[in-house]
């Protein structure tokens, strides 16, 4: 599939007259701070000015090791052809690294990305572009490059779940190529991304650092290539959704960058909805409903709810946001009988015995519910997708030592990915490529202190300030990381104004946090994504 470059396209063409030369991209955090702000462009210029929050900015590099090769930019540029929804789609693949810079020209960072942009195309001021990554914190952009939105991706059983290896790679009948162009990004640390040789990574690895950073790309990118005239749009999932949720205030209020519309992927926006601290009972009810989806999988539930799936999760939904959340605020004041009433039916919703759930205080933890379902068959379910299992070397404990469901696409995407970037993208690289890394551990909240970060107040803001910005919300009803009912609770408390609510869609996927692994679920995705984008201005 791969040609050898060609004509450099018009939208390379740019960048390489910069002088572009050879050289040089799930596991949610889960922690406490507030919202973040954007700061104003002079107190990032002016290295003296006095701050209440660190700049992302590493110390600029010296030249204390001359014998070190200063980083460059790079790209490869290659054509394809793909069958996207049936039909041909001819495009440009463009792999390559942007350099952030100090104003006066000293690299901090080298950032990989991969660009696919439709051939043919005469207007770019109508072509929509959509900067789409992962989240973690930690993770490249792998997932949705080769899962969801890149014209090839990697070939799972209609289930999703992994076949035996030599893995392999199709093309996306399903990708959104043929609607958008596409721009993924990975991180400083993850993918092929980093810090300059000598340089601080430190800065990058934190809620503002990471927002400033990935902004910066955008905006380096949509100059370079042309781009300012087009619709835009970002697509995060998980942790890139708290990215993109912040950016979308970001780009507004430092670049003048307002979007056209969002895609979110398996939400967390406030993390006071799935943080499990002593005194937080939020998140017990907001993640019941997902405990029933998996118990219904699994066969836990009782005959009368185990018929239907959308039944037992209507009858969860309303006990959680009903009597659990009121027995929950009695705290101690709830009496023996109603202790004993409140298991009993959080038993039938779980598939968890009365008994157990007594001991935990009515308030099963996520790890213990993964580990306690299946305990009698030595089996743990997943955390990312619930409908995976795993087997621990011992059925005792509160947690299972590993998660099923990460583990079973970890190696298919890290595998394909390698393969791909050498052999189809002509990208070469001694780095290893960090799928999902512990590199940027710990992620600093620092800046917000002692309070749960909640960017559904930057969404918020962005959404008030640009009339026409829409929101698509993608909800896997077998995610345990980002539960479907914790999101519609985050849009539910967005604002006040009914126009909010008129311009944020939410969808559900029966599947879990990478809906799009079962195949079912990626067409509807698309079906989904494609009609958003459309409604919102990007075609």
């Amino acid at each position: 599939m791969k040609t050898s470059p060609p004509p450099v396209p018009r939208h390379a063409r740019a960048m390489l007259a910069l002088g572009l030369a050879a050289v040089f991209c799930l596991a949610p955090v889960l922690s406490t701070t507030a919202s973040a702000q954007p700061r104003p462009r002079a107190a990032q210029e002016d290295e003296d000015a006095p701050r209440s929050e660190p700049v992302a900015r590493p110390a600029p590099a010296r030249e204390s090791h001359p014998d070190r090769p200063k980083p460059e930019e790079k790209l490869s540029v290659t054509h394809h052809t793909a069958r996207i929804g049936g039909v041909e789609v001819r495009y440009t693949a463009t792999a390559g690294t942007l350099l952030l810079k100090e104003e006066d020209g000293t690299p901090k960072a080298s950032i990989f990305f991969v660009a696919y942009t439709k051939d043919g195309v005469s207007d770019l001021g109508h072509r929509p572009l959509t900067f789409a990554f992962n989240g973690g914190p930690g993770s490249s952009s792998i997932w949705l490059h080769l899962g969801a939105f890149g014209p090839r991706r990697v070939l799972l059983d209609e289930e999703g779940m992994a076949l035996p290896p030599p893995y392999q790679l199709v093309d996306n009948d399903a990708s959104l190529l043929d609607v958008t162009d596409l721009l993924f990004i990975d991180p400083v640390s993850t993918g092929f991304s980093r810090a300059v040789p000598g340089g601080d990574p430190k800065p990058y690895h934190g809620v503002t650092g990471d927002v400033e950073s990935v902004g910066e790309v955008i905006r380096l990118y949509t100059g370079r290539f042309g781009r300012w005239a087009s619709p835009k749009f970002l697509a995060g999932e998980s942790y890139g959704t708290t990215r993109a949720a912040a950016l979308s205030r970001y780009l507004q209020e430092r670049d003048g960058m307002y979007l056209n519309g969002i895609v979110l992927l398996s939400t967390i926006l406030n993390f006071e909805t799935a943080r499990f601290d002593v005194g937080n009972d939020l998140p017990y009810p907001l993640f019941l409903p997902t405990y029933t989806a998996t118990a219904w999988y699994h066969k836990r539930l009782p005959a009368d709810l185990q018929g239907d799936l959308k039944t037992a999760l209507a009858e969860a939904e309303r006990f959680a946001a009903g009597e659990y959340t009121l027995a929950l605020m009695k705290g101690s004041r709830l009496s023996p009988e109603e202790r004993r009433d409140v298991a009993a039916k959080l038993s039938r919703l779980t598939g968890l015995s009365p008994q157990y759930l007594e001991s935990a205080n009515l308030r099963p933890v996520i790890f213990a519910f993964d580990k306690e379902l299946l305990r009698d068959r030595r089996q743990t379910v997943g955390r990312l997708d619930s409908r995976f299992v795993g087997a621990d070397r011992e059925a005792a404990g509160e947690r299972p030592d590993f998660d099923p469901s990460y583990a079973a696409i970890q190696g298919p995407f890290t595998a394909m990915f390698n393969a791909y970037a050498k052999d189809a993208l002509g990208w070469t690289s001694d780095l290893p490529y960090e799928t999902l890394t512990d590199r940027v551990n710990p992620w600093s909240f620092k800046e917000w202190g002692n309070r749960y970060l909640n960017v559904a107040e930057d969404l918020r803001r962005a959404m008030a300030q640009n009339p026409a910005l829409k929101v698509f919300v993608a909800n896997g009803y077998y995610d345990l990381a980002t539960p479907y009912f914790a999101t519609r609770y985050t849009f539910d408390h967005l604002g006040f104004e009914a126009s909010y609510a008129e311009r944020v869609t939410l969808r559900y996927y029966e599947a879990g946090h990478m809906m799009y692994i079962r195949h079912a679920e990626l067409t509807k995705l698309k079906a989904d994504v494609a009609a958003f984008l459309k409604a919102a201005g990007g075609g």
